[in-house]
Formats: C-alpha cells, sequence, structure tokens
C-alpha cells in the first residue's frame, strides 16, 4: 500500500439486526426473526405506486446511533439488506453530525422495494443544499462540518397487510474529502458501458510496484463469466441490457459463485428467456427508476442480501487491501472509470464500470471477470496491477461491493475499519 492510500480516511460501521436493536431509536419495529419487523404502527402515510395511483401504508422505523468516524466526512453511502413482500417497501435517510450533535438535516437515499410490481424502487434526485447535496446513491457533504453520519430506515406495509418488510441490517461508509472530483455521467451517456456508477473521485495512490508475495497471490477464484453483452438492446424499461448492464451481470456472477442465484422459477416472466434470463431478473429488480439505470451500487448489494448474501458497499484503500478478501475466498465486485488503453486489455472507454476482482496471478496482477465482452469466453482477463489500481481509485474512490454468505469470515479489517 502507497503512503497516500495509506492516508486515506475511509471508516465503515453496520448494524445487524435484531441483534443491535437496543443501540438505536426504535419506534413502531420489534425484534423479529432474522431482523426488525413492524410492531404497533407508529403512524400512516400515503404514497405513490407504480401504477400511478396511491395507497396508505403503514410505518415504523429504527434510527442507528450516531457514528463517529473521526475525520472529516466528504462522502457517506448507505447499504442494507432486507426482506420486502409484495406491495411493501424501505426508505432509508442519512443525515450528518459532529460534536454530539446533528449538523444536516435528513437526506433521502431510496425509496426500496425487493420488487417494482407495486412500490417503484428509486433513488430521490433534486436534494441540494449549502449542507450537503444527494448524488443518486451518495450523500456528498458540503458546507457542513460532518465527522460521522446516522441512519434512519423506515418500513412500510399496506394498512392491514398480514406480512411487512423486515430489515436485517444497515450500515454505511463514510470517506474523507477528495483532492480532485468526477462529474458522475447522466444514465445512457455516450461512454460505454455506462451509467454504472461514477462518483466524485478520491485521490489515487501513486503507481508503485509490489515486489513482495502476498496473501491471495496466485489465487484465482472460480467464479462464472457473463458478458453483458450478450444482452444488448434488451428489456429497455430496465436499461436496456448491453452497455448499461455491468452492475447487476456482476451481481449475478458472485451469487452464482456462491451457490446463490435465484432459481429458474423465480425468472420464469422472462419473455423472449434470452441468453441468460438470470441477469434480466438482476437488472430488473436492481433498477433504479429515477437513475434509469440499474448500476445503484446499494440497490445491488440490497439485491443480493435477497438471496441469502451478508452484502454491503464500502470502499478499499489499495488492491493491497482487496487481496485479502481474494485470500479468505470472497471475490469483490470494483467500481472503476478509465480511457481505452489507460488499462492494457481494456480497450474501451467508460466512465464508470463494474467488474468482479476474482484473483491475482502469481506477480500480484489482478484477474478480472470484466462482463464488458462480447461472450461469455472473453469475460476473464488479467491486467497490470499499477494502472488498475489507479482507474479504481480515481474512478470511484476504491467503491468495492461485498457479498458474501454470513457464515464466510471477512478478513481482519485495518485499524480504521474499512470492513
Amino acid at each position: 500500500m502507497t503512503d497516500a492510500a495509506a492516508r486515506r480516511d475511509i471508516a465503515y460501521q453496520g448494524f445487524r439486526l435484531p441483534g443491535d436493536l437496543a443501540d438505536g431509536e426504535a419506534a413502531g419495529v420489534r425484534a423479529a426473526a432474522g431482523g426488525l419487523a413492524l410492531a404497533e404502527p407508529a403512524g400512516r402515510q400515503e404514497h405513490p405506486l407504480a401504477d400511478g395511483s396511491s395507497a396508505t401504508y403503514e410505518w415504523g422505523s429504527w434510527t442507528t446511533p450516531p457514528v463517529p468516524v473521526g475525520f472529516a466526512v466528504h462522502e457517506v453511502v448507505p447499504s442494507w439488506t432486507a426482506d420486502s413482500p409484495a406491495g411493501c417497501w424501505l426508505r432509508v435517510e442519512l443525515r450528518g453530525w459532529h460534536d454530539g450533535r446533528p449538523t444536516t438535516g435528513w437526506y433521502l437515499l431510496a425509496d426500496w422495494a425487493a420488487d417494482d410490481a407495486t412500490v417503484r424502487r428509486t433513488s430521490v434526485p433534486g436534494q441540494r443544499d449549502g449542507d450537503a447535496r444527494v448524488d443518486t446513491d451518495t450523500l456528498v457533504v458540503g458546507d457542513a462540518t460532518v465527522t460521522g453520519w446516522q441512519a434512519r430506515v423506515t418500513l412500510f406495509r399496506p394498512v392491514g397487510a398480514a406480512a411487512g418488510p423486515v430489515l436485517r441490517s444497515v450500515g454505511a461508509v463514510a470517506s474523507g474529502r477528495p483532492v480532485v472530483a468526477a462529474a458522475r455521467p447522466p444514465a445512457g451517456g455516450p461512454d460505454a458501458p455506462g451509467p454504472d456508477g461514477v462518483r466524485p473521485a478520491l485521490v489515487a495512490p501513486t503507481p508503485t510496484g509490489a515486489p513482495d508475495r502476498r496473501p491471495g497471490w496466485g489465487t484465482v477464484l472460480d467464479v462464472p463469466p457473463y458478458s453483458q453483452r450478450l444482452h444488448a438492446g434488451e428489456h429497455r424499461q430496465w436499461g436496456g441490457g448491453g452497455d448499461s448492464w455491468c452492475s447487476p451481470t456482476c451481481t449475478s456472477m458472485v451469487l452464482a459463485f456462491w451457490g446463490a442465484a435465484p432459481a429458474p422459477e423465480r425468472y420464469a416472466w422472462v419473455r423472449p428467456p434470452g441468453p441468460r434470463p438470470v441477469v434480466v431478473h438482476a437488472a430488473r429488480h436492481c433498477y433504479d427508476h429515477a437513475y434509469a439505470g440499474a448500476g445503484n451500487w446499494p440497490f445491488n448489494t440490497a439485491y443480493a442480501g435477497l438471496h441469502g448474501m451478508d452484502a454491503f458497499v464500502t470502499r478499499l484503500r489499495s488492491l493491497t487491501e482487496a487481496e485479502a478478501f481474494v485470500a479468505a475466498g470472497i471475490p469483490l465486485i470494483v467500481s472503476a472509470a478509465f480511457r481505452a488503453g489507460e488499462v492494457p486489455g481494456l480497450d474501451y472507454d467508460t466512465r464508470g464500470h463494474l467488474m468482479v476482482l476474482v484473483g491475482f496471478t502469481a506477480a500480484g496482477d489482478p484477474v478480472l471477470n470484466d462482463p464488458y465482452a462480447a461472450d461469455d469466453e472473453g469475460v476473464r482477463r488479467t491486467v497490470e496491477r499499477d494502472r488498475f489500481e489507479a482507474v479504481w481509485q480515481a474512478g470511484s474512490g476504491g467503491v468495492a461491493y461485498v457479498v458474501r454468505p454470513a457464515g464466510v469470515p471477512l478478513p481482519p479489517a485495518p485499524a480504521q475499519a474499512n470492513w
């Protein structure tokens, strides 16, 4: 790890439920098998439905304790896992803290549902004031002093419904202010394979060699290769496949690696079935109707959570940190941005692209399952370590989806824990 990477401030904190229930503030929720569920509701609220009508919902909420991180926060990305039966949904909000008090108001990061038949899964654009703004799935701090965060999750069920949502986990990764920032592209922008996610970039570490063999070197995990481009032009209501499905394609690869892919009957509705209907299922259920793309980071980890995975979004400081996951048998989904030729072997332009880091060569070069390939045979690629690390760090600040069964232990975290 370079000195620049080692100095980067990144901290992740997660809460598992119902075990952490007493640490936060509950209103109308109770401990249930595997999470938090609605009890006697705290109130009622109208909400629009996918068909243009509206319905009345009962709600209850759980608010995390304030999470101090010990540095000036620039960005916070939440993530969660939950179950939501048909017609039910969750709302996820964040606010900033400093010196024992909130220093921003609440910002709405997601109205999320497992399905989209009743309630549209969506981020909420247009939230901006002097303190902070919302960039799709990321709270970006402005003029406010923020050295911590707090999340609130509200559970909604139709009035009189027999079943409601169950919240299993919620957390967030906070990171320090970047030296330079890149603008996020519009959904469906001209650079392939968008729109799967450029966010304000943190400073990249200065590329250096890695002469010493480390854990994870010489290990390549058997993640199946899936090409997103097999789906070009398909299902335009969920982003159109092809150039825009890198994130759900990667999530599908990792679920298949863990033996947790949805059963065929769950995607029997895909017509025509096409080359790989399980990816269509993922794209639909990760799709952000406001962003108009399937690359919302926490929507992808929430989708993995629907399949029994312990999943969250974080940022890593370097490939050295990523090596620990590979050594532990855990592939990572990582987000990078680059120009054609900037990383030899990745010969296309992208303002934001997701790939699966499946391992490392014996010399420490990363091995990727890159879904932006003409077919499955072209998905597996080995790239130069320093160049790839630079575009990963500069493109997304080292974003990674961590997806694994709860019984598979994470590697030991660093002193400033980012997992």
